[in-house]
């Protein structure tokens, strides 16, 4: 399934400055039923959103109208724990299409880029600054440059660059999944396949 193209980003983002924010808290466990990706938005931390009756809980962030954007920006050791994928599904589904972080778990990371998410890891300094200059001006705006490899807090100017596996980088660059990737690779293999024979 292709996703959308990712290449530059701004936005402004939603600060969630909790460390070690594990996938059971993303998306609880009596949310994984479903087999399609659509629909997991709606339960996104869903106990740290709403009460037992269904009210929203007005502390919560994501509950928070100051807040939006297309970016997540979460504390240090996101996505930890099982290895739901429907933890990237929830993010996505959500309507953010980049997260932030000083630190993340090797497979949410991995779920996130094979969906069309990406996972930013910056320095826990930087990480700080995303933070207060949302504190500061909650539509700050922040941008993600895939190509570049550069997140960029666009009100100061202060930049940081980052890390990407180069075949990851090229699936989120033109929109594909693994079997996208291969399609997109169909003429090659069939050469090579030909050329197998003899």
């Amino acid at each position: 399934m292709a996703y959308d193209k990712f290449t530059v980003l701004k936005s402004t983002a939603v600060p969630l400055p909790m460390e070690n924010v594990d996938t059971d808290q993303i998306i609880p466990a009596r949310f994984l039923k479903a087999t399609k990706r659509e629909g997991f938005g709606d339960n996104l931390f869903r106990d740290w959103r709403y009460n037992n009756d269904g009210s929203p809980k007005q502390d919560f962030v994501l509950n928070n109208s100051i807040y939006s954007g297309e970016i997540l920006v979460g504390g240090k050791n996101f996505g930890s724990g099982s290895s739901r994928e429907h933890a990237a599904w929830a993010i996505y589904d959500y309507g953010f299409r980049s997260v932030i972080s000083s630190f993340f778990a090797d497979i949410f990371k991995n779920n996130s880029m094979n969906i069309g998410i990406l996972p930013v890891q910056v320095s826990d300094a930087f990480l700080n600054k995303i933070f207060q200059a949302i504190e500061a001006y909650p539509n700050a705006l922040v941008e993600v440059d895939l190509p570049e490899q550069k997140v960029t807090i666009v009100s100061t100017g202060e930049y940081e660059f980052f890390d990407i596996n180069g075949y990851k980088k090229h699936n989120l660059i033109n929109g594909f999944d693994d079997i996208d990737y291969l399609q997109a690779m169909k003429s090659e293999i069939m050469d090579f396949a030909q050329k197998s024979r003899y």
